[in-house]
């Protein structure tokens, strides 16, 4: 393991990627990627008394589905790392406290997913044998949370997002046969002053070109190197304002570059807005997607980029601008 360039870390024996697992609601099971997942739920609620209790018994599923998915044993997984979007993490932290597992509760907000990847793959460079990591979101409460009581019906911007209803999960292993992370591109905290908490997308692209452009710099490499470059929920709006400030910046992604906001709903026939966010957004879409897609080997090379709003309803009603976050893992066969 060792640090190349400015941010990046490139590994010498990379970790391996040994089982994933999905879990998400109503919303997602009637979008263009429902195949995917591993279940799909019919309500929200999956029999729970509340949102909250409701989020933490998908993380709790999703995370045991992927052990078991791994042929790991779960007192074989050494150490946990896994976050969500409510206070304290208490989704991540109520569901997966009967575990037994040494636990990371960690935030960043809708790059959750991609950090505890990073983090388990230094873990498992480090000598680690096995690792989880996982990450959870759900629309109603963080409706609830971060915007209005879902009660009082409020009107959504166009440029607003839909919380995906989900959870991803991943077992690393320090040895295996693949798919590998090979590089990982830790983010900085970007702020361009944008203070509309209904236009994420906005906020997040900036982040997103900053960490993209420092891992082609680190790397040495361009956006053709890659199969497909995956960004974690900047949605339609975010998406094509990263698309033309990388062209600003001398790169052209567009050919194979999407977003998983974009990707888990259909835009013309599900009423989402401006496309999906939140943790469970890029670990449903990594998890069931995308991991499929590089097993089938139908993508070998892919940038995963999970991008964050580091704020919360306090700051927002404060009128404090909104810092974004982007972290990019090279995912490789």
């Amino acid at each position: 393991m060792k640090k190349i360039g400015k941010q990046t870390i490139s590994f010498d024996s990379p970790p391996t990627i040994l089982s994933t697992a999905c879990i998400v609601g109503p919303k997602e099971s009637q979008g263009p990627l429902a195949s995917y997942f591993d279940q799909c739920l019919d309500d929200e609620f999956w029999g729970e008394k509340s949102w909250e209790k409701a989020e933490s018994k998908i993380i709790k599923e999703t995370v045991n589905m992927a052990i078991a998915k791994s042929g790991v044993a779960s007192s074989s997984i050494d150490y946990c790392f896994a976050g969500d979007l409510l206070n304290q993490c208490i989704s991540s932290s109520f569901g997966l406290r009967d575990t037994n597992i040494p636990f990371f509760g960690i935030f960043g907000a809708c790059s959750t997913f991609v950090e505890g990847l990073s983090l388990a793959a230094i873990f498992a460079e480090s000598g680690i044998e096995n690792l989880l990591c996982a990450a959870s979101s759900h629309f109603c409460s963080a409706e609830k949370q971060f915007r209005f009581p879902l009660e009082l019906g409020n009107q959504r911007t166009p440029t607003s997002q839909w919380t995906v209803t989900g959870a991803g999960a991943a077992v690393v292993s320090k040895s295996g046969t693949g798919p590998y992370i090979t590089n990982i591109t830790p983010g900085k905290i970007v702020d361009m002053g944008i203070k509309d908490a209904n236009n994420m997308g906005s906020a997040m692209a900036p982040a997103a070109l900053d960490t993209l452009i420092t891992h082609f710099k680190d790397t040495d490499r361009n956006p053709s190197y890659y199969d497909a470059i995956i960004t974690g929920d900047l949605g339609h709006i975010g998406k094509s304002i990263l698309i033309d400030l990388a062209k600003k910046e001398g790169y052209n992604i567009k050919s194979n570059y999407n977003d998983c906001g974009v990707l888990i709903f259909d835009q013309e026939k599900q009423d989402t807005h401006a496309g999906g966010s939140g943790c469970g957004c890029c670990g449903s879409v990594f998890s069931g997607y995308l991991y499929k897609q590089m097993q089938d080997k139908k993508l070998k090379k892919i940038l995963l980029m999970a991008t964050g709003a580091l704020t919360n309803s306090t700051t927002s009603q404060q009128g404090e601008s909104i810092p974004g976050i982007a972290h990019a893992i090279s995912i490789e066969l």
